[in-house]
């Protein structure tokens, strides 16, 4: 975590205006509002948006299997240095089919041994949207090897995606949700 505070204070779920309580509603029915988007409707119409659209990168409209979702997200979050984004995706990677190991060699990038060229593709895709903002041309090429046009797309929206919220989270200071611990590799993040 880079701050030990929030910037931004997530906010009391007993005194939500109109429009928060709207964008928080379908959480609050299920009992539990993570800090995240707790912090986020302190802009309301921001986090509706921003909802939106990360419904369609962790939905099935994203035609990325989960698993390869995953990786790209933890990768991502990984990079940006985003200590609660991998604290919430790696159960939801190990729920998608990654295995405790995978998820650690996440962290070594495609050069980690054991990854299908598949993953490889993946990680270096992951790696080189996040330090240019472009995929090279042989990335690109390994890529659609193994997955399909709006599959190669669903990688580009997906890491988009997870860098803002990785910027979300590290600036604004978000912290862990109650029960959460922090991997020990992430404590110099």
């Amino acid at each position: 975590m880079r701050l030990t505070q929030p910037r931004i204070a997530p906010v009391d779920l007993g005194k939500l205006d109109e429009a928060q309580t709207e964008v928080l509603a379908p959480m609050v029915a299920t009992g539990r509002v993570l800090n995240i988007f707790r912090t986020m409707v302190n802009a309301p119409k921001a986090a509706k948006g921003f909802l939106a659209w990360g419904n369609y990168v962790l939905s099935r409209r994203n035609d990325l299997p989960g698993r390869e979702r995953e990786i790209v997200v933890l990768r991502i979050g990984y990079l940006c240095k985003s200590g609660y984004e991998w604290t919430q995706h790696v159960p939801i990677g190990k729920r998608e089919g990654l295995t405790a190991e995978e998820c650690e060699a996440i962290k070594g990038g495609a050069d980690a041994p054991g990854w299908s060229a598949a993953d490889q593709a993946l990680l270096r895709a992951s790696d080189e949207l996040h330090h240019d903002q472009f995929i090279t041309n042989a990335t690109w090429a390994a890529l659609k090897a193994h997955f399909s046009d709006k599959q190669c797309m669903d990688v580009v929206f997906t890491a988009g995606q997870y860098t803002q919220v990785s910027m979300i989270l590290n600036s604004f200071g978000v912290q862990l949700d109650e029960g959460q611990t922090l991997d020990p590799d992430l404590k110099g993040f």
